[in-house]
């Protein structure tokens, strides 16, 4: 649906009203479009005391053609710059009515070596000095390490800290930036995490905190990260599971799309279209099955098996049956129960059990900003959603030995047929009680879950990415 208020205020005419009646102004967001390079520009870079992770980002940076420059914090970004052979200089702060031409793209702030709270001024000065130099649909990445792993407790609270400081940036710079925390663990790889947060593929994620806790391996072409791997999406036959399906078919995937025999034409119509827009070598299927069934399971996996197994499973199918619990009959409680959240468990066993999802495998569910912060009327659907969360955070160390991954996405308010049919004034509160002042689209849910898919993105498991322009409801 069509947000008419974010076209006005944009346009020349309303721009002008919403200046002179201080109305608010969302920034369009820049998603990414094949038609238009994914990275450029410059990244201001600052940093704590003794940074760990220079060389890993410099890689990074070179390798998307970004240039760093050295914040007059990050004292030692310079020398590895040359060693590396890369083009940098000294960061100069723009005035506030610079050109869009001056501004840098990106604020990085390497935070590993912080020890202690009293060094988290050296955060104040960099974003004190960077934040108004950042161009509209900027991107700010804070990299620091997980508290748990630091030596002693000043060290993991100054970590913590990092949390506050990011999740409140992202809420004071607006135009359309976005602000994110990575934890890296020693050894971890952080190349596929930076080239998510710093792209326009995260356009509508923003205050997030994200655990990278192992090495990676970087996947063949990080253009087609996810070539040569099978991959189920659940529900898959319109809204966000018809672009998830076709999002991991652009990364190259070979999906089979599932959803129930209600939507068929539905859902072969969406495999048709991602057929032609992403040709495979091994075609692109529909598979027709009720989730819930008893036999549902044993009837996907055999379908799997059938054409040599999988690498992906993104849980996307659900239902809602909304009522006060007052209200509520025990159907409409038990059938939410079952099909959000007791059918990823059950088809995930027997996947799993007979080595359907092969090693190194990846699941992706998604989860709801319903089940981190609650909501009137849904107490059955926000409890299955913070059971799938519960699921990823108890399944993670137990599915680390086989190499797979299992993480969440938590959407806020997405742009779809579902969200069209609420009442006006819900639906705007949905639209404006975020960051960004917006809703967000199918596209910004099926790019994390991408993400999060890719061979790239191995030593991350067990986290859930909100994807809800950083909703003021809930944390």
């Amino acid at each position: 649906m069509k947000d008419r208020y974010l076209d006005f205020v944009n346009s020349p005419f309303g721009t002008s009203i919403a200046r002179s009646l201080g109305l608010p102004r969302p920034e369009p967001l820049r998603r990414h479009r094949a038609d238009r390079a994914e990275f450029g520009g410059m990244a201001a870079i600052g940093a704590g005391p003794s940074p760990a992770l220079f060389d890993d980002l410099m890689a990074v940076l070179s390798g998307i053609g970004m240039t760093g420059v050295a914040h007059e914090s990050a004292s030692g970004w310079l020398p590895v710059a040359a060693r590396h052979g890369a083009m940098s200089g000294r960061f100069e702060p723009r005035a506030r009515d610079a050109l869009a031409t001056d501004r840098v793209q990106a604020l990085i702030f390497d935070a590993t070596g912080i020890d202690e709270s009293g060094q988290l001024h050296a955060l104040y000065s960099f974003f004190h000095d960077a934040l108004r130099s950042l161009a509209k649909n900027g991107r700010i990445v804070v990299i620091g390490r997980p508290p748990a792993t630091r030596a002693n407790v000043a060290a993991a609270t100054a970590q913590h800290a990092l949390e506050g400081m990011v999740r409140s940036l992202g809420k004071e710079a607006r135009n359309g930036i976005t602000s994110n925390l990575l934890r890296v663990a020693d050894g971890a790889d952080i190349e596929s995490a930076l080239r998510f947060f710093l792209s326009p593929r995260s356009a509508y994620v923003s205050g997030q905190v994200v655990t990278i806790d192992a090495p990676a391996s970087a996947p063949a072409s990080w253009a087609k990260p996810l070539a040569g791997k099978r991959a189920l999406v659940t529900g898959a036959a319109r809204g966000i599971g018809a672009s998830i399906a076709a999002v991991l078919a652009e990364h190259g995937a070979i999906v089979t799309g599932l959803d129930v025999d209600a939507v068929r034409d539905a859902l072969d119509q969406t495999m048709l279209s991602i057929e032609d827009a992403s040709p495979s070598d091994g075609a692109h299927a529909a598979l027709v099955a009720d989730i819930a069934a008893p036999e549902a399971p044993a009837d996907i996996a055999a379908a799997l098996l059938a054409s040599g197994g999988i690498d992906i499973v993104v849980h996307n199918a659900g239902i809602t049956r909304d009522k006060t619990i007052a209200r509520m009959s025990p159907d409409m409680w038990d059938s939410v129960i079952d099909i959000n959240l007791l059918a990823q468990a059950r088809i995930d066993d027997v996947l799993l059990a007979q080595n359907v999802l092969r090693e190194q495998g990846r699941i992706v569910a998604v989860s709801s900003i319903s089940g981190i912060a609650g909501n009137r009327g849904q107490t059955n659907y926000a409890t299955s959603k913070a059971g799938v969360i519960g699921r990823v955070h108890a399944m993670a160390p137990l599915l680390r030995a086989r190499g797979i991954t299992i993480n969440a996405v938590a959407p806020g308010f997405i742009e779809t047929h579902m969200t069209a049919r609420m009442p006006f004034g819900v639906r705007e509160a949905g639209r404006r009680l975020n960051s960004m002042g917006q809703g967000g689209l199918p596209v910004d849910v099926a790019e994390t879950v991408a993400w999060l898919a890719s061979p790239g993105s191995a030593g991350i498991t067990g986290n859930v990415v909100r994807v809800c322009g950083q909703s003021l409801i809930g944390a």
